[in-house]
């Protein structure tokens, strides 16, 4: 990366900083912002950053965000809490998310005659992971009932890091069909990447938080450094599972589930990074996406792709989640409201970016743009709707006198937004 882009890219985060407030209370989200920011500057309009999707400083960039976004909304899920009041996600998670993949894979098959079963099966699990930041004026609308806002939230918590394994399996399937490799060593593989991974990450969360209170408590840490000391554990799950030959983005996720039952001590220091380097990441990324990446698929955009990415985000997304939550009592236009705000954002990318990564591999040419396309449609479209939606929603509900949606339920901090004890309060 140049200085230049550098300067860019710093200036461009600055510039939003200055209106921040206005842009989040708004139809103008920040992924929004900088996926147009990134395209202007980017090849396609200015060619002010440019650098090739196949670079170094992009694939760690996807890394450490992959690593510290399954961390960190994995650690403020706490799962022990999941009882039946959280019935609603526990639904969305287990029931409309391989319902989700599934629907992908065939649409996807269908659609694209050039991809293979496995093939279309990554397309299917890449997009099927759900980015509520992307609709934040949803999740942080205290107006709407505070199930629905927890059932957005804990789902796009969670589902990124259940979403990663499976990918893991049908890529190295993909991998098998298209270099014509023989199956045997396939399933040992895969079974110490699924296993060594989560077995080094619970114990990397689970000793590395009783380290860190211990120390907390007899004073021998700062507050800067709890910090730091917290965000080291993702870093370390990582590394660990892969010198163990695991996988260490599963680690890294496992990590943050055995932190989320922690105390407040640790969480409030997690919470603190994704206030301000989390998002700050996650903005990057959205940049070098509309810079790097969405000009790449411009070239190679047919009517396929087009009709992919709008089953995508409607079809292939509301009828798992209705089919989901049949049972609930939920009115059919909650079902609409959570199958609608299913945005599909950072997960995807970074889960795109690694697989660019890999050298000689040829998945077939439809993957990338029909991913791009999708990721751009949410981004425009669910960040355009969700303060308008969610002021028609609250509306609405707040004209039924009894709803089983008012049910209170135990609220879990937002990926962005809310900061320590502020999402107990709004609610």
């Amino acid at each position: 990366m140049a200085p230049s882009d550098l300067f860019i890219i710093a200036l461009g985060v600055f510039g939003y900083a200055l209106v921040s407030r206005r842009g989040e209370s708004g139809s103008l989200t920040g992924p929004m912002v900088f996926t147009a920011m990134g395209l202007v500057l980017g090849e396609a309009v200015l060619d002010l950053v440019a650098f090739p999707v196949r670079n170094s400083a992009l694939h760690m960039l996807a890394e450490v965000t992959l690593v510290l976004v399954l961390f960190t909304d994995a650690a403020r899920i706490d799962v022990t809490r999941l009882s039946r009041d959280h019935d609603v996600p526990l639904r969305l998670l287990a029931i409309g998310l391989p319902m989700t993949m599934v629907l992908g894979t065939l649409a996807a098959w269908w659609i694209f005659p050039g991809l293979g079963l496995w093939q279309a099966a990554v397309l299917g699990v890449i997009l099927a992971p759900t980015d509520a930041a992307l609709g934040q004026a949803v999740v942080t609308n205290g107006a709407i009932p505070q199930r629905v806002r927890q059932a957005l939230n804990v789902e796009s918590g969670l589902n990124d890091g259940l979403a990663f394994p499976v990918l893991l399996i049908v890529l190295s399937l993909a991998f098998e069909a298209v270099e014509g490799r023989g199956a045997g060593g396939w399933s040992l593989f895969i079974a110490g990447q699924l296993l060594v991974g989560p077995a080094v990450g619970i114990a990397v969360g689970w000793l590395g938080v009783r380290a860190i209170n211990a120390a907390a408590e007899a004073r021998l840490m700062n507050q800067v450094f709890l910090q730091i000391a917290v965000l080291s554990l993702a870093l370390l799950a990582y590394g660990g599972a892969e010198l163990a030959h695991g996988n260490g983005f599963i680690a890294a996720f496992a990590a943050g589930m055995a932190v989320a039952t922690s105390t407040r001590r640790v969480l409030d220091a997690l919470e603190d990074f994704g206030e301000t380097e989390g998002q700050l990441l996650s903005l990057v990324v959205f940049l070098l996406f509309g810079a790097v990446l969405l000009p790449t698929a411009f070239d190679t955009l047919t009517w396929r792709h087009v009709v992919y990415a709008a089953l995508s985000l409607t079809v292939l997304r509301m009828v798992p989640v209705a089919l989901a939550l049949t049972g609930t009592r939920l009115r059919p236009v909650t079902a609409l409201f959570l199958g609608w705000f299913g945005p599909r954002g950072l997960a995807s990318i970074l889960y795109l970016l690694l697989i660019l990564e890999e050298d000689g591999v040829q998945l077939g040419g439809d993957l990338a743009p029909a991913i791009l396309l999708t990721v751009a449609g949410s981004v425009i479209l669910h960040g355009a709707s969700a303060a308008p939606a969610a002021r028609a929603y609250a509306r609405w509900i707040a004209a039924r006198d009894t709803a089983p949606e008012d049910r209170p339920v135990f609220p879990f901090p937002t990926r962005i937004g809310h900061h320590r004890g502020k999402a107990s309060a709004a609610d």
